[in-house]
């Protein structure tokens, strides 16, 4: 189990889906932990009743139906599928709203879903997820990228209130993948994930939303660094020691 999570790691994220499915058939004993430690590409499906589209993952997943952040129905319907409690509900409809504003902001479009449910400790979990397609034919606005995703999953677990305060558990993997073609710098292609952990105590006056929230952006503004610096530094690097620019030479004209 261990050199499969390693093995994992190192696996491109356009490549996770392949990988997966022939370790679950090589491990057939381990396929409950393969699938909910391993994270996969975000998939997106329309929620008809609202004409809105929602992302599928394991945390809106019953059976082989997912839960519509929307319209709180199960996507093919599913007759005792699991629900959040009412007051629950009542959340993460506040903050589907406010996260698809930050969204906008920082991603300039894409798809976000924001998914709650009850642990066993008196807690609840909130999933918060964003899929931006880059490429030229997707959502980018830009439109220089052939080919581009960002996914990115946030899964926070909430502790119970104590003194006004509550313990916050972040637990963050971005995947990224990008391909260039034009004529300039010709095919370049560049993927990889990375994950990481935060945890906190904070006050509740504000509201779980506001700490959430917070957590999330610093998180996310850390995760992007990241990924310039191990990323695009490192190949950018590399790029340079293999083929350094070519020296240019001045040379005065005859007198």
């Amino acid at each position: 189990m261990e050199a499969a999570m390693g093995l994992m790691r190192r696996m491109p994220p356009k490549h996770t889906e392949t990988a997966l499915s022939a370790l679950l058939s090589l491990m057939p004993q381990h396929s409950s932990d393969l699938l909910s430690q391993v994270d996969q590409p975000l998939q997106v499906l329309c929620d008809m009743e609202y004409g809105k589209e929602f992302i599928l993952c394991e945390y809106n997943r019953d059976a082989d139906s997912y839960r519509s952040p929307w319209s709180n129905k199960y996507h093919p319907p599913l007759e005792d599928g699991s629900l959040p409690s009412e007051e629950l509900r009542k959340l993460e409809i506040e903050a589907n709203d406010i996260f698809a504003i930050y969204r906008d902001q920082y991603y300039e479009g894409g798809i976000s879903s924001v998914y709650m449910w009850e642990d066993d400790n008196e807690c609840f979990v909130g999933c918060f997820l964003i899929k931006k397609d880059g490429s030229k034919t997707g959502q980018g606005r830009r439109g220089y990228l052939q080919e581009g995703a960002w996914d990115a999953i946030h899964v926070i677990e909430v502790g119970p209130e104590e003194e006004g305060t509550s313990h916050y558990r972040l637990t963050s993997t971005v995947m990224l993948s990008l391909t260039t073609d034009n004529e300039s710098s010709g095919t370049f292609n560049l993927s990889g994930s990375i994950r990481r952990q935060m945890n906190m105590h904070l006050s509740v006056q504000e509201g779980h939303l506001c700490n959430m929230g917070r957590m999330i952006e610093e998180m996310e503004s850390k995760l992007r660094n990241s990924l310039d610096q191990v990323y695009f530094g490192k190949t950018k690097e590399m790029v340079c020691t293999l083929r350094p620019p070519s020296e240019v030479v001045m040379r005065l004209p005859d007198s």
